[in-house]
């Protein structure tokens, strides 16, 4: 199912990225050099669907890619205006950073960098944990939207050599 998020009201990121900065974390948004980076860790931690939308998220201006980055090595992404205008993801975490509030902090710098462009609501689109995004952010179901955009989505095995 997708969420909807309230823009004009979020939660204070502050001590997200406090937490973060504590830990040595650094969230970012990611620079165009670094794209064939980011695309190779994409595929190989998380998958070639998820590649494929990050790789439109670089072609957006400004970039919709935001990286979480320690000690010079990336732990996490995010992505927003990927799949659709005004949706939230792909994201994830390496499982050695998770827990640290990475995903929380990625979360919060697509959705307040969406604020800034003029949107007042942001769709989480295909949610996995949606306890996560309601406590975080205060997102609620949208009714009827399993399987939403992804409706008919094509099916990789099918075009496996």
């Amino acid at each position: 199912m997708d969420m909807l998020v309230r823009l004009y009201d979020l939660p204070p990121s502050g001590p997200a990225f406090e937490r973060l900065r504590q830990q040595e974390i650094e969230i970012r948004r990611a620079l165009a050099p670094e794209k064939h980076k980011i695309l190779a860790w994409v595929r190989e931690n998380f998958s070639e669907g998820w590649a494929s939308e990050t790789e439109v998220a670089f072609a957006r201006q400004p970039i919709a890619c935001f990286i979480a980055v320690k000690e010079g090595k990336v732990v996490g992404f995010a992505c927003h205006d990927a799949t659709c205008r005004n949706f939230f993801g792909p994201t994830g975490v390496v499982p050695q950073a998770r827990k640290s509030g990475v995903g929380t902090g990625l979360l919060f710098a697509c959705l307040e960098a969406m604020r800034q462009q003029g949107f007042g609501y942001a769709i989480v689109g295909g949610v996995g944990p949606a306890d996560y995004y309601a406590k975080a952010v205060g997102a609620v179901p949208i009714e009827g939207s399993e399987p939403g955009v992804y409706r008919g989505l094509l099916d990789s095995r099918r075009f496996a050599g």
